[in-house]
């Protein structure tokens, strides 16, 4: 069995090495410090760590405001209120003067389960990925993670990262080639074509994995960023397999699938999609496993996706 990780604990590793490297780059979280993973940079720099109260609105504004000093501001909270909350912040104050701040929502998508639609994260990709000149991270497995983490504090404008809540299986191997922008062809296979990205990408991988051993000819996809988008890895796929199925803890409208389908469509290329993750509702609440069951995103389920779609 793959090794698993606490992608908060994870986040808060990566935090502390880019923090070696980076001498201008500041930590700073609304209320939630301890729960983001940071206490580790917290206590290996206290003078570059700030602690703001509930007010993600301000400190989208006093991040900007570092970032025009030269500063390289790591914004760290619950994903909705670093995305949805603060979002004309986030559009006017980072995206439209181009600050180099890097957003981090944690615990997204739904891994906040128990707690409930205010508290989930299933709208962020949509929202953010519409502001001019923002990247938009989401890593697949711990080891992604680090490596995102490391790519955007050298990399120059406003980012958003998203992580979950939930320990993630170890899927790469620390030296495995990653590029911010190019999608990662994990299995290669000309029947049939799953894309999956962040907090559920280890679900597609397995389902990958039990289709294969089916005699399924897979194709398994890994999209770290999702902006920029690697269309051209997109439409190899479309043009090779002719099915392809999205896998993403996100609402259907305005993330993967739909870049996937925008991409399909933009180029005039011709295929079968199949979009899983939550549809137009708020999503339940309960065990983060038992949610996933709920809207079809586990391994089983998906392989059974998969086959269904294969006729």
């Amino acid at each position: 069995m793959s090794e698993i990780k606490d992608p908060r604990k994870t986040f808060g590793e990566a935090l502390v090495e880019v923090g070696e490297k980076y001498e201008n780059l500041i930590a700073i979280s609304a209320d939630s410090s301890g729960g983001s993973g940071m206490t580790p940079f917290k206590e290996r720099f206290p003078e570059r760590h700030l602690e703001f109260g509930i007010m993600e609105q301000g400190v989208i504004g006093f991040a900007s405001g570092l970032a025009t000093t030269g500063k390289i501001p790591f914004v760290v909270a619950i994903a909705p209120f670093v995305t949805a909350r603060p979002f004309e912040m986030f559009r006017n104050d980072l995206g439209y003067m181009r600050q180099n701040v890097k957003v981090v929502g944690r615990c997204a998508g739904i891994s906040y389960s128990d707690l409930g639609p205010t508290h989930q994260s299933l709208e962020d990709i949509a929202l953010i990925r519409t502001i001019p000149g923002v990247t938009v991270l989401n890593p697949g497995d711990p080891i992604e993670i680090k490596k995102i983490v490391h790519a955007a504090a050298g990399l120059t404008g406003p980012c958003y990262i998203k992580i979950g809540k939930e320990k993630m299986p170890v899927i790469f191997s620390e030296d495995y080639p990653f590029e911010l922008g190019k999608g990662v062809l994990v299995r290669n296979g000309k029947e049939v074509t799953i894309i999956g990205t962040g907090t559920v990408f280890s679900k597609a991988h397995a389902a990958a994995e039990t289709l294969a051993r089916d005699g399924v000819d897979v194709r398994l996809i890994d999209i770290h960023t999702l902006k920029p988008f690697d269309s051209e890895m997109v439409l190899k796929a479309a043009k090779e397999t002719e099915h392809i199925i999205t896998v993403e803890e996100h609402y259907l409208a305005g993330g993967l699938g739909s870049l996937v389908a925008e991409t399909l469509a933009r180029y005039g290329v011709c295929a079968k999609v199949k979009m899983i993750g939550i549809d137009d509702q708020f999503a339940s609440n309960g065990p983060y496993e038992e949610l996933l069951g709920l809207y079809g995103l586990l391994p089983d389920q998906i392989v059974k996706t998969v086959k269904e779609f294969l006729g």
